[in-house]
């Protein structure tokens, strides 16, 4: 991490909140549900299924992860109630599995059971290394009862070509991601490149298993990559999907649907936007630079590819 990068993190809690707010803007729905439906809405109208997610992770105690759960049954309600071919995405973090792997089962099986009979679908997020065995179990679990349920994946990580090896034999739904957490080199790939061979070759893993790809990413030539094992196996687009973060590379999206690719936009919301804004920024100061850039109109970086893992929150 550069110098002009530790002193940008050493000064976040100093931002003003109303410049705060302005830098989350574009990329964050608002602090309330009934905003966040909005602009699920607004997508929707131009052409693009989107995603729900309320922000926030590592909660405290079981009452917080207890209304956590709560209130995504009451969002996938507001989905249903507005008509929307959204879905809900929760991180197991949020569900307290740091308190207990048994009390984010649960958690996750109550809302699995509520949005059941409604035909909607749930993705089982994906944290940092530590978590990723206990969210497997969680997931492989979940499987047994439902098929409406999901799982994302980090191709940085060196374990996930095995993770997919061993998921449930059933037809499963797998968002890929590049993974915004910076590992340590002696689990994952650190080298851009590097990663996204590795991005490449889960797909390649995912597609011939007969899972559903959900490619996370605003690389265009990643996607590009990846379109090419697509139409190698001559695969419709019942297979895949596109998942863009809500506000970034808006033309790529364009370029997507317009080709005729689905493309599916990630729409975080929550009173939890500025302790959020501020653990992301201090993970990954690319984020910072990118949308300061974005704000003042000035070129982003060739270099640096954006939050490219289409869930701010991993």
């Amino acid at each position: 991490m550069g110098l002009l990068d530790r002193m940008a993190i050493a000064t976040l809690p100093l931002v003003p909140t109303p410049v705060m707010r302005r830098l989350s803007a574009r990329y964050i729905a608002g602090e309330h549900l009934t905003e966040a439906v909005t602009r699920l809405g607004e997508l929707a109208r131009n052409g693009y299924p989107g995603v729900l997610d309320l922000l926030g992770e590592g909660v405290d105690s079981e009452a917080e992860a207890r209304q956590v759960a709560a209130d995504y049954v009451a969002g996938a309600a507001a989905l249903r109630a507005a008509g929307l071919a959204a879905y809900i995405s929760i991180k197991p973090t949020h569900l307290g599995l740091l308190l207990s792997e048994e009390l984010a089962l649960e958690l996750y099986t109550q809302v699995a059971e509520a949005i059941e009979p409604h035909g909607q679908f749930m993705r089982v997020e994906m944290e940092d290394h530590p978590t990723t065995d206990a969210t497997l179990r969680v997931f492989a679990r979940l499987c047994e009862r439902f098929d409406h349920v999901g799982i994302v994946l980090q191709a940085r990580l060196f374990r996930s070509l095995d993770d997919i090896a061993a998921l449930p034999e059933k037809a499963v739904n797998v968002r890929i991601v590049k993974g915004i957490y910076l590992e340590p080199e002696k689990i994952a790939h650190t080298d851009a490149d590097a990663i996204r061979d590795a991005y490449v070759e889960c797909t390649r893993r995912l597609l011939d298993r007969g899972a559903f790809a959900a490619l996370a990413t605003h690389d265009d030539a990643l996607a590009e990559r990846c379109l090419r094992e697509i139409q190698e196996r001559s695969l419709d687009t019942s297979r895949y999907e596109f998942q863009v973060l809500l506000g970034v590379r808006e033309p790529l999206w364009e370029h997507w649907k317009s080709a005729g690719h689905p493309v599916r936009v990630y729409v975080p919301y929550g009173p939890d936007w500025r302790a959020y804004s501020q653990r992301r920024l201090r993970k990954n100061p690319q984020i910072f630079w990118h949308v300061t850039r974005d704000i003042f109109g000035m070129p982003t970086s060739k270099k640096f590819e954006p939050v490219d893992d289409a869930q701010l929150a991993d």
